[in-house]
C-alpha cells in the first residue's frame, strides 16, 4: 500500500500503480452515454489518465480544466478524466464549463479500476474513491509517466505529464 494525505491526514492507498515502461493494465469504464469504454477503444493515441476523487471538489475540477486547455487540442492525444462521479454529473460539469477536449469516464460500474491502477483510497473521509493521480501512456499503451499526488487537495504536475507525451 501507498500513502497520501487528505488535508494533512494520512490515507492508505490500495493497489500498485503501473510502473514506467510497463504495459498499462486493461480497463473498462463507463462513458457519458452509459457505454462501456476500454483501454483498447483509445488504441493508437497517447493517453493522459487524469484520475481524481470527484468533480465536486475545486482541485479536481481545476485539473479537468487545465488538461482540457493544455493537452486536449493535441490530435495524437486523448485526455481521460476518471472519477467515481456518475456520467450524468460528469457531463453536466463539462457542458457547463464548455470543456470538449476531454473524455470523462466513471468507475461507478467498474471499481476494480481503482485497485488495478493503485489509486483506491482504502480509508479516510474519501474511502473507496480514487486518489489523485496522473498516468501517461504512449500510443502502444506503455506507461511513460506516473504521479500519485502526495496531498489529494493539491494539483498534479501538469508540466511533467505533458513533457511525458513527447
Amino acid at each position: 500500500m501507498s500513502q497520501v494525505t487528505f488535508l494533512g491526514n494520512p490515507v492508505e492507498v490500495a493497489g500498485v500503480m503501473p510502473a514506467v515502461g510497463s504495459p498499462a493494465p486493461a480497463f473498462t469504464l463507463t462513458d457519458g452515454e452509459l457505454h462501456e469504454k476500454t483501454l483498447a477503444d483509445f488504441s493508437g493515441k497517447k493517453k493522459i489518465l487524469n484520475i481524481f476523487p470527484s468533480l465536486d471538489t475545486p482541485t479536481c475540477a481545476q485539473s479537468v480544466r487545465s488538461f482540457n486547455e493544455q493537452a486536449g487540442g493535441r490530435p495524437d492525444t486523448v485526455v481521460l478524466c476518471i472519477s467515481a462521479d456518475l456520467p450524468f454529473a460528469q457531463g453536466r460539469f463539462c457542458g457547463a464549463e464548455g470543456l470538449d477536449n476531454v473524455i470523462t469516464l466513471s468507475t461507478f460500474r467498474h471499481p476494480e479500476f481503482l485497485r488495478d491502477y493503485g489509486v483506491l483510497l482504502a480509508d479516510g473521509a474519501l474511502a473507496h474513491l480514487a486518489a489523485r493521480a496522473v498516468i501517461v501512456l504512449d500510443e502502444h499503451d506503455q506507461v511513460r509517466y506516473v504521479q500519485l499526488v502526495p496531498e489529494i487537495a493539491d494539483e498534479p504536475d501538469y508540466a511533467a505529464a505533458l513533457a511525458a507525451l513527447g
